[in-house]
């Protein structure tokens, strides 16, 4: 059966997860204030709207991805916003990552309104997304949840239900203390592999099925290795993400040493010009001015 699915946001993630439902034979309506993105997903098949009520008339299922809590309630609530286009009913599936606090606040504000919110934000970036392979966490009521598989089937290998609103959310910050110590250790160990005159490409497939294997092992090693900073993900976005954690951790009294280091050095290379760079860029602050250019 085909879906009607509108969709919020054609950046890198957003234009992947578009990609993906088309070439599996979803209706998508999209819209993003950058007309360029937007042209791009239109020239794949996508029908671009004006206005994100625009895009949101007659889907079954919205699905946003946008970068805070801000854009996200503009996108929803704002003048022609998707809450003046949906049906009462309408599902909307949030896949932005953004503050457990404010994923249960815009909940709340759109039941106010007769719409349905799941916060879905996912692991795996868009690589994932084009194969349909993304994990996805899940907040919400649990019909919406199973409702929402008719659509998501097509982008996950994994669409978990992890309790009320919030939970996805709280379960991606979670995820992403784990990606980031990861994206740090990949990077230093790349570095010493470098020094030590190592076949750093190598390394991922030595260490595939050992208990050093990893996804980003696998996928990051060699692209750090040969300074490939293609954007699949970006730095800024991850401190946007660590910032998250650190508020929840004060909140739960939680110490995270290791997090916070980590932040720090995200936050570094970011005032260095380089928040929009790829994960790999993280090579940057282990190369050091006497192997490459600091910035």
């Amino acid at each position: 059966m085909t879906n009607r699915v509108a969709l919020i946001g054609a950046g890198v993630m957003g234009s992947a997860i578009g990609t993906r439902l088309l070439e599996t034979g979803n209706e998508l309506h999209a819209f993003d204030l950058d007309k360029e993105k937007l042209a791009a997903l239109a020239a794949k098949g996508a029908k671009p709207a004006q206005s994100a009520a625009a895009a949101a008339a007659g889907a079954a299922f919205v699905i946003t991805s946008l970068n805070s809590a801000k854009i996200v309630r503009a996108a929803i609530f704002g003048t022609e916003g998707v809450a003046a286009g949906a049906a009462p009913g309408t599902v909307i599936i949030d896949m932005s990552s953004i503050d457990p606090d404010s994923t249960r606040s815009l909940a709340v504000e759109a039941a106010a309104k007769g719409l349905r919110w799941l916060d879905c934000p996912l692991s795996g970036g868009a690589p994932k997304a084009l194969i349909g392979q993304l994990a996805v966490m899940a907040g919400g009521e649990r019909n919406d949840f199973e409702e929402a598989r008719a659509v998501m089937r097509h982008l996950c290998a994994n669409f978990t239900y992890m309790g009320p609103s919030g939970a996805g959310q709280t379960t991606k910050l979670i995820n992403q203390v784990l990606c980031a110590l990861n994206f740090m250790a990949v990077a230093e160990a790349t570095q010493l592999a470098l020094d030590a005159g190592v076949d750093a490409a190598a390394i991922p497939g030595a260490l595939k099925g050992g208990r050093a294997d990893s996804a980003i092992l696998q996928e990051f090693m060699g692209k750090m290795a040969r300074k490939d900073f293609s954007p699949t993900g970006r730095i800024d976005n991850m401190v946007k993400d660590l910032e998250g954690v650190q508020d929840l951790a004060r909140h739960t009294g939680t110490a995270m040493p290791l997090t916070s280091l980590c932040a720090e050095i995200h936050r570094l290379l970011t005032s260095a010009g380089l928040g929009g760079a790829d994960n790999a860029a993280l090579m940057k602050f282990f190369e050091g001015p006497a192997k490459g250019d600091a910035a």
